[in-house]
């Protein structure tokens, strides 16, 4: 069973991730982020990831620290749910269109935490949203689950569909990624033997 739960609790928030890899896209999403909550539910759907998301922050001073904490708390359930990474196709692209947006992402589940990010957003808020914390978000969890994922816009606007497309471009690659190739179920899908 691909699953985790992992609970973070700082001096700013308190979180909790419980993660399914081989689910249906099941969630239960409350950040005390409106639009946070709507990402992750897309997120979830999209990845077909049964996702709940719990967090308690300090919202009354911004959106920040609740944001960069799900994203590291979330990181961290998928790279304990991978265990090994035995039998995973490791890589998984996607280019999804949301209107008038274009988006590419691409991940490899290499072990190795980085962000490549290309986003362009063109307003500074989505409702009370600071589009700055897109780019933390996805720092956070490209770090803490330890994977390669690059996301650029080749197209768009409107700033909450740029926001829409990177969360299911990035849920759909990663739903390729983390899925066990039946070829190569058992192996480590490596030359170093370890991911």
């Amino acid at each position: 069973m691909r699953q985790s739960e992992i609970s973070r609790k700082t001096g700013e928030t308190d979180v909790l991730v419980a993660l399914d890899l081989d689910g249906t896209g099941e969630y239960a999403i409350d950040t005390g982020v409106g639009f946070l909550n709507h990402m992750l539910e897309l997120f979830a759907r999209h990845g077909r990831f049964n996702l709940r998301v719990t967090c308690k922050g300090d919202t009354w001073v911004d959106d920040h620290h609740s944001t960069e904490d799900i994203g590291i708390a979330l990181g961290q359930a998928f790279d304990k749910a991978l265990g090994d990474r035995k039998g995973i196709t490791r890589y998984g692209s996607m280019l999804l269109p949301m209107d008038e947006s274009l988006i590419e992402s691409a991940v490899d589940i290499s072990g190795r935490g980085m962000l490549a990010y290309g986003l362009d957003i063109p307003t500074e808020k989505v409702g009370t949203f600071d589009t700055e914390l897109v780019e933390d978000f996805f720092q956070a969890f490209a770090q803490n689950a330890r994977c390669t994922l690059h996301i650029r816009q080749l197209a768009g606007r409107n700033s909450h569909h740029i926001i829409e497309g990177a969360f299911k471009s990035v849920a759909r690659s990663l739903r390729a990624a983390v899925k066990i190739d039946p070829d190569t179920a058992g192996e480590i899908p490596s030359t170093k033997g370890v991911l």
